[in-house]
């Protein structure tokens, strides 16, 4: 199977939030650019509101095979970087070498 490039979309829930937890992701809130650094990239972006529910984790990959449990694991190493407990992570892969472009027809 040849390489492909992918972007994953993992989507989860934050579970059972201290309050310093709490505090620390509001922190990382403050001056977050969600237009410039919160979208597909080799880096990988974790997204959530102020709400401290729901999060999503954005990363373009390549592999040639399970792209889903990549994406997953480096959610996982992201979650964990900050310290935070999380539940139901769920993964969407959309294989880029596969979309299909429509590109506008021309005018005669």
């Amino acid at each position: 199977m040849a390489e492909h490039t992918y972007r994953v979309l993992v989507r989860g829930r934050f579970a059972d939030l201290t309050p310093d937890q709490r505090t620390s992701l509001q922190e990382h809130l403050k001056g977050f650019d969600f237009l410039r650094s919160g979208g597909f990239s080799e880096e990988g972006a974790l997204t959530f509101d102020e709400k401290l529910d729901f999060f999503s984790y954005r990363v373009i990959l390549s592999a040639e095979d399970r792209p889903d449990d990549a994406g997953l694991r480096r959610a996982t190493t992201a979650l964990d970087a900050l310290g935070v407990d999380f539940k139901g992570l769920r993964a969407t892969v959309t294989d880029m070498d596969e979309m299909k472009i429509n590109r506008p027809k021309r005018l005669a």
